[in-house]
This record gives C-alpha cells, sequence and structure tokens, in this order.
C-alpha cells in the first residue's frame, strides 16, 4: 500500500518546530506493509491544506496527516479534509460530551470554541486522545483512508500505538517490510562501511549504513510476504554483521544508552552519581528520562567552574597541577560524584565545548572517567568542533562505556 504524509502549520514552513511526527510515522508504516512515497509540510491555510488532500489521495492510498486539529481559527485539518471529500461537518453529541467531560475533570468550563474539536464528516470516525482535547479523525471513503492525528510528538505518538498501528495491522495485504536497526560504536562510518561491505551487496534484505550522535547504526530493511518470511531474510545478515562488529555493537532497534543503563544498573542492584562540566548537566537529564531512575540514579552535580569544582570535592591541587581539562580532573570529578553522593559508581566529565579553546586544549577535547571502587575506565574523546555535537557525544560515549564496564563486572 502507498502512503503519504501531510505535516500541518505555519510554524513548521516558519522553522519554529522540527516535524518529528512525519519521521516516527514512517520509521512505523513498513511492518504494516505499507510504503512512504511523499512527505510534506502544509502551512494553515484552508485552500492549500484543501488542496494538499486531495492531491494526496489521487497519489495514495492512505493520507497521514498530524497538526491542525486544535480549537483555534487556524486549526484547519477537519475543515480541509471535508472540503476534499465535499461531505459536510457537524457537531457529535457523544464527542462533545466527551469533551466537556475532559475540561470539568480539571474543574473549568469547556469554551466555545472548542467545540470545533466533537465535528465528524459521514467518513469520519473518531480517534480517542486521552492525552489531550483533539481527537484525530479515521477517514474511509471510496477504498481510500485519511488518519489525521494531533501535532503535539507526544499525543500523536500516544495515538498511534493504542489506536492507529494496531487497527491497521492486517489491514494490508500483500508486501510486509521489516526493518532491524544495529547500533555501533567507537568506529568511524568508513570503517564499518568496510566491515559490512558484503551485505550491502543485495536488495532484499537491503542494509543501510548512518552516522547518527550515539555511533554508526546499521538498518537492515527485508521484504516479504509474510512477516515470518520478512525477519527470515534479516536474521542470517543481522547474525554475520553481530560477528563482524563484535564488541563494538551496543544496542538495537529502540535501545538508547540511558535505557541499556538502567537496564544494567537495575539488574547489578548498583547506583550512580555523575559530575559533569562541558555537558552541562545533560549527562544527568538523559539518565533521568528513563521512568524509574531514581532507583539507581543517587544524583548529578554541574560543575561549569574550577570553583565548583573544589567545593564539590575535586582537589585543588589537581586542577593547579594538571589543568580542568585532563584526564586527572575528570578521574577526581568521578570520584568526587561516587563519594559525596554515595553511590557505587561515578561518571565524570569535563572538556571544551567551544566556541574557543580552553587552557590551550582544542573544541571537541573531553576527558571522560567511570569510577567503580578501585577500578576507573577513562576516555580520551577527540569531537568534532561543534558544541551541541560535542555534548551529545560526549554523554553518549559516557553512557555506552558505562554499559560495557557494567557487562564486564
Amino acid at each position: 500500500m502507498k502512503g503519504e504524509i501531510l505535516s500541518i502549520g505555519t510554524e513548521l514552513l516558519m522553522g519554529e518546530l522540527t516535524d518529528t511526527n512525519s519521521s516516527y510515522i514512517a520509521s512505523q508504516v513498513p511492518a504494516l506493509g505499507i510504503t512512504i512515497q511523499r512527505m510534506s509540510q502544509v502551512g494553515d491555510h484552508l485552500k492549500d491544506l484543501t488542496e494538499a488532500f486531495a492531491q494526496a489521495l489521487q497519489r495514495s492510498e492512505i493520507v497521514f496527516s498530524t497538526g491542525g486539529l486544535g480549537p483555534t481559527q487556524d486549526d484547519l485539518t477537519r475543515e480541509a479534509i471535508s472540503a476534499a471529500l465535499g461531505e459536510e461537518m457537524k457537531v457529535d453529541p457523544v464527542l462533545l460530551e466527551d469533551l466537556k467531560g475532559w475540561f470539568r475533570y480539571r474543574g473549568a468550563k469547556m469554551p466555545p470554541r472548542n467545540e470545533k474539536q466533537a465535528t465528524l464528516i459521514p467518513s469520519a470516525a473518531s480517534i480517542p486522545n486521552n492525552q489531550g482535547t483533539a481527537p484525530g479523525w479515521w477517514v474511509e471513503k471510496d477504498g481510500k483512508m485519511i488518519i489525521a492525528m494531533p501535532g503535539p510528538p507526544g499525543e500523536m505518538t500516544n495515538i498511534w500505538t493504542s489506536q492507529v498501528a494496531p487497527k491497521l495491522k492486517g489491514r494490508v495485504k500483500g508486501q510486509v517490510i521489516i526493518t532491524r536497526n544495529i547500533k555501533t560504536t567507537d568506529l568511524a562510518e568508513a570503517d564499518v562501511a568496510e566491515r559490512v561491505a558484503k551485505y550491502c551487496e543485495t536488495e532484499n534484505p537491503y542494509l543501510g549504513i548512518y552516522a547518527k550522535h550515539d555511533g554508526i547504526h546499521l538498518r537492515i530493511i527485508g521484504r516479504g510476504s509474510t512477516e515470518e518470511e520478512a525477519r527470515e531474510l534479516i536474521r542470517p545478515v543481522e547474525e554475520g554483521i553481530i560477528a563482524v562488529m563484535g564488541h563494538h555493537v551496543w544496542g538495537y532497534d529502540d535501545d538508547t544508552p540511558e535505557g541499556a543503563v538502567a537496564t544494567a544498573l537495575t539488574e547489578k542492584g548498583l547506583t550512580l552519581a555523575t559530575m559533569e562540566s562541558c555537558t552541562g548537566g545533560l549527562l544527568a537529564s538523559n539518565i533521568t528520562d528513563v521512568p524509574g531512575s531514581s532507583k539507581y540514579f543517587r544524583g548529578g552535580i554541574v560543575t561549569y567552574s574550577n570553583q565548583a569544582k573544589v567545593a564539590s570535592g575535586v582537589p585543588a591541587e589537581i586542577i593547579e597541577v594538571h589543568g580542568a581539562i585532563s584526564q586527572e580532573t575528570a578521574e577526581a570529578m568521578a570520584n568526587a560524584a561516587r563519594q559525596r553522593l554515595d553511590a557505587d559508581i561515578g561518571i565524570g566529565i569535563t572538556g571544551v565545548a567551544g566556541p574557543s579553546e580552553l587552557e590551550g586544549k582544542a573544541v571537541g577535547t573531553v576527558f571522560a572517567c567511570i569510577s567503580v571502587d578501585q577500578r576507573v575506565k577513562n576516555l580520551a574523546l577527540r569531537l568534532p568542533p561543534r558544541r551541541a555535537v560535542v555534548k551529545h557525544r560526549s554523554v553518549t560515549t559516557a553512557l555506552v562505556e558505562l554499559c560495557r564496564l557494567l557487562n564486564e563486572l
């Protein structure tokens, strides 16, 4: 089945928001037998939106849209679908009562403007949204489908996983596409490509190589008449890649470094504390993105100045002799974090995020240390001289290396 994605909102065209919804949907639909052939961004103009839906329906069998389902005058997705299909919108009494109940639950009276969120056309059914006031629309007419979802990524993904994907599964007949993502670290893209070159010679399964902030990803795409057939095509390629990549593989599919750390720390019953400088709290933020992280994460200290480092337990003489940007200081930070916060493991990160060099060290110079009892693992990184890259790569590398260390314990 051929599909198309419309991301709706003038804020997207002005660069005020980044469209993450399209990439999410595109990553989910292959397993459902849907091939995305076009993605578009459309502003909040009724004429443009109506034309976009009409043209998409001519090209594709299923159209996914996100955004434009709010209560304001520039939320026009419903009106555009109605116009494209030549159907009239009417308020649905059941939806209206549900919407009023949402506001009553929050101790508020529903503004009259929100009534438009309770409308439907004859070809549409409501897609419940338990995280917001905007239900989606599931539209089927003349063998074509439109699935309209809210724009906020949290609401969209919740509707997708709880409502849309289960309903779509099994609806599409024919080819099924399955993907497997293998995540690696410590190697450049060219090195990875050389190691897996022989697996890049076929179209089915197809192997793609992608540079990401957490390393090099290898995506295997298999196409078959059934899910089992597609997985069987992928299996030997996956096994071969794992064999040649060895310890450079750190995760698969939706795995994240912080998620892998959470699993390892929980299984071993260990606790973690951090002290970071150039990453400005990003390490602690990523760790606490995992629900339940309070069970193993004792806390994080951001020591952005030398005075803060000393006040947090880093010996002043270490900074005086070796500098704040040094392996010795990173190790002292890791030990101080572990001791101050009474944790089993400490991580220290110090470096130069830019835009200028510091202590004679180039932008992208980072030192990190993982401290466990009498054992330490030191990391010296030379990263691309871009502030955001330095911060994210430093955090990712520290977490991946912590996973490796935990697996060795």
